[in-house]
């Protein structure tokens, strides 16, 4: 009997512990926050400056969104320099000696994320959904920043508690704030895996590596561990585009498009991985649109890009000169973004504060998903209706002749770096010609001048 008492009492203890283990919830990267609620809607937004107006929290909880996700920039810790061609101290040109963007110290790191945390529009989303998030430069501690960032390590510990990240968590023990979240039943179920792409990120230009060998690792475990219905990658730089090919040398933004070694590896790994209903999520680029890349599975790979709440290219140009940037939006040569008669404006970028929604309905055959962009009214002012079923790999030949005749035919396929010169490049082609031209009418202007000048000092000698 004694001997039955005693496996009684280590059964006992071993359900104990398999109790213990399913009640307490479990975060980090090595693990899963496992979820059984059914989640069809998330908001995400990325680039919100914590001292400027924020009423776009309004539309956001308006969505009613089970998660929102921070995509980066979520304060602007560092400190920015104005500009200044001339003087002691000048920030731009080719005589520029100090940097235009300087770290902040830990006190006021801590200030701003107070400042943040306190908005009350802010504070309702909170109350009402659960917040999970990365970080992009500015939140890390820096513009631009990548690994060579001294100044890490203790912003990692800010941003975790600034996401209410519990003590226990391994993302506060691990080089990097990435993580996953699976929520759901099997069927029904969504992983979002979140990237860091600063902790470990080579310098621009090196094509090094952005996510690190220890990321990777981690990474391709959670791609080809357990299938889940819908996967969603979110990154805090633009994944699909690469804007910096066609508007470069006038301006430069950062994407996985810098690392072309990178951006092929990540596809190949969920290509391998043969998982279904992958898309990506990004920010930092201060505008909304949506692209897709058709040659990199055996499906679409989208990106919905959300950026920003509060910074946005059309913000930093009076009212009456925004018409220059949409039509310098719509003459930039964007292979990949997803143009239709939803987008607000023609270029299908939209250029003011913006956050972004997913909706999944699962009880729709098939399962159908919506991404938009929404303005600060809650407004959508681009968006895409995807079916699950069109972003599942393929498993014939006769699957991939049925997806062509049903019109999934391979449109967005052109890098943006393999276009022809002179389309490639038409922005700077343009900015040059228009140059010249107000060049050549000032010297016209000015010899026109010079002549009148002549010619009424001669008549004045005459007389």
């Amino acid at each position: 009997m004694g001997i039955y008492q005693r496996r009684w009492r280590w059964w006992n203890v071993v359900v104990l512990i398999g109790m213990v283990g399913v009640a307490m919830p479990v975060t980090g990267s090595d693990s899963e926050e496992k979820q059984e609620r059914v989640v069809s809607r998330i908001a995400f937004g990325s680039c919100s400056n914590q001292s400027a107006p924020q009423h776009i929290w309004d539309a956001v909880v308006d969505f009613h969104p089970q998660i929102f996700i921070w995509l980066g920039d979520n304060i602007y810790g560092d400190t920015k320099r104005p500009f200044k061609l001339f003087g002691r101290e000048r920030t731009i040109g080719p005589w520029k000696n100090v940097p235009r963007f300087v770290p902040s110290s830990e006190p006021e790191m801590m200030a701003r994320y107070r400042k943040a945390n306190s908005n009350p529009g802010y504070a309702r989303l909170k109350e009402n959904a659960e917040v999970i998030g990365t970080w992009d430069d500015h939140d890390y501690g820096l513009n631009n920043a990548g690994k060579e960032f001294h100044g890490k390590i203790i912003n990692q510990k800010l941003l975790l508690d600034f996401l209410d990240e519990p003590q226990d968590s391994l993302r506060r023990k691990q080089a990097g704030v990435y993580a996953s979240y699976t929520y759901g039943p099997v069927g029904r179920d969504v992983k979002i895996v979140l990237l860091d792409t600063r902790y470990h990120r080579d310098p621009i230009g090196s094509d090094g590596t952005i996510l690190g060998d220890s990321q990777w690792l981690w990474l391709e475990r959670e791609l080809k561990g357990p299938p889940t219905a819908i996967t969603i990658i979110g990154s805090s730089i633009q994944v699909i585009s690469n804007l910096s090919a066609t508007i470069h040398p006038l301006f430069s933004m950062e994407s996985w498009g810098h690392f072309p070694k990178e951006r092929d590896r990540l596809f190949k790994l969920i290509a391998y991985s043969k998982r279904g209903g992958v898309f990506f999520i990004s920010g930092d680029v201060h505008f909304g649109e949506i692209t897709r890349y058709d040659c990199a599975l055996d499906y679409p790979l989208y990106d919905v890009t959300s950026s920003g709440v509060t910074q946005s290219i059309e913000e930093v140009v009076p009212p009456f000169l925004r018409f220059l940037v949409r039509f310098v939006a719509w003459l930039t040569p964007s292979t990949m973004r997803v143009k239709g008669q939803s987008c607000r404006y023609r270029s299908c970028i939209y250029g003011q504060p913006n956050f972004g929604t997913i909706e999944i309905d699962w009880d729709s055959h098939p399962v159908t998903l919506k991404f938009k962009v929404r303005d600060k009214n809650g407004v959508a002012v681009t968006e895409v209706n995807v079916s699950l079923m069109e972003l599942q790999p393929l498993n014939s030949d006769s699957e991939t002749g049925d997806r062509v005749k049903a019109g999934h035919n391979k449109r967005h396929c052109t890098l943006e770096v393999s276009l022809p010169w002179i389309v490639r490049y038409r922005l700077a082609i343009l900015f040059c010609f228009a140059l010249v031209v107000l060049l050549l009418a000032f010297l016209g202007l000015a010899y026109i001048s010079f002549r009148v000048f002549r010619l009424g000092s001669c008549k004045r000698k005459y007389d």
